[in-house]
């Protein structure tokens, strides 16, 4: 008797709809089971189809270790009860392993990751399909300052989504070789850059930023390396308008001599955090309506260099420190 295959049972769009409700983290196992079905998880439009199928949304993050190593941590399973659950595993990054890559993450958006693989291109990365897309960006390099490429530390990079023209945005800071502030935007629908004159609110200085933009409620925001003013502490981008705004801070943060802070995305708000090295404390502000500035609230945590990452209804905070360690606190 002739054996038959899944595909002679079950037709392909029957199978691709079984995908689309199939939770993300096991999406990568299955790709490994046939050339078709890897060719099928791995298209970029299968991921963003994913995305609004998706029944619940999943708390989860990408680590760098080293510059060359990607870790995808389960935050929901990291503390949980359940232990067949999969905490961390080990991801491939999208490059050639013919020599160690060295990548930065610079951005994120929708389970999607921006990378800076080497001089001249950017990586746009699905970690839980595989899927990726490279940018090369040596038209830019050719034009900034520094001739053929593009600096990475504390300079403004982003990624974000347009939900006004259902387009994911790559933003890349440059500077001409006169010192002029530019940003230039890839369009990941047109598959070309968007060279836009957007004024900003001020020179920006571009070596004080945090290289790694958060996306959150249809804008790109970034906050200084070394806090200086409180009145113009956190950078946005507006994807849709294509304008430059600020957000204040409370003045009190102001009186430090040097604070190190840091953004995220906690509970659904916006939060920035310090981290100074001089503290045994980390201070995290959460913004509970956003661009309201009597709505920051203070959360103290007794730990030191501590990187919130997620914030549960519950009140759980989960975060890590530089050398790996996650931890929860309650912030009630």
């Amino acid at each position: 008797m002739k054996k038959k295959s899944i595909h002679d049972i079950l037709p392909l769009e029957l199978i691709h709809r079984i995908f689309l409700r199939v939770p993300a983290k096991h999406l990568a196992r299955l790709r490994c089971v046939s050339k078709l079905w890897y060719s099928l998880i791995s298209d970029p439009h299968f991921a963003e189809m994913h995305f609004h199928h998706s029944p619940t949304s999943t708390n989860a993050c990408v680590f760098v270790e080293k510059g060359t190593v990607a870790y995808f941590v389960d935050l929901d399973a990291l503390f949980s009860d359940n232990n067949d659950a999969l905490q961390v595993r080990k991801v491939s990054p999208p490059f050639k392993l013919e020599s160690p890559p060295h990548f930065e993450v610079l951005g994120s958006c929708r389970g999607f990751v921006l990378l800076h693989q080497h001089e001249r291109f950017l990586v746009v990365w699905n970690p839980l399909t595989g899927s990726s897309k490279l940018i090369s960006y040596s038209h830019i390099a050719s034009r900034s300052k520094y001739k053929d490429w593009l600096p990475l530390g504390h300079h403004p990079y982003g990624f974000g989504y347009d939900t006004s023209k259902d387009d994911y945005l790559a933003v890349v800071p440059w500077q001409d070789k006169h010192g002029q502030d530019h940003f230039d935007c890839f369009s990941l629908r047109t598959n070309s850059w968007i060279d836009f004159n957007a004024a900003l609110p001020k020179p920006l200085g571009f070596s004080d930023w945090d290289s790694s933009g958060l996306f959150f409620n249809g804008a790109i925001h970034w906050v200084p390396s070394i806090f200086n003013d409180y009145r113009d502490a956190i950078l946005i981008f507006d994807l849709k308008k294509r304008t430059f705004s600020m957000i204040s801070v409370l003045e009190q943060l102001g009186t430090s001599s040097r604070i190190y802070l840091g953004l995220a995305l906690l509970g659904g708000c916006l939060a920035f955090y310090n981290r100074g090295f001089n503290r045994v404390k980390t201070e995290i502000w959460v913004m509970k309506e956003y661009k309201v500035h009597s709505s920051w609230t203070l959360y103290q945590i007794p730990i030191f260099d501590f990187w919130p990452l997620y914030l549960s209804s519950a009140m759980d905070l989960i975060g890590n420190r530089y050398n790996s360690e996650f931890f929860i606190y309650n912030l009630r």
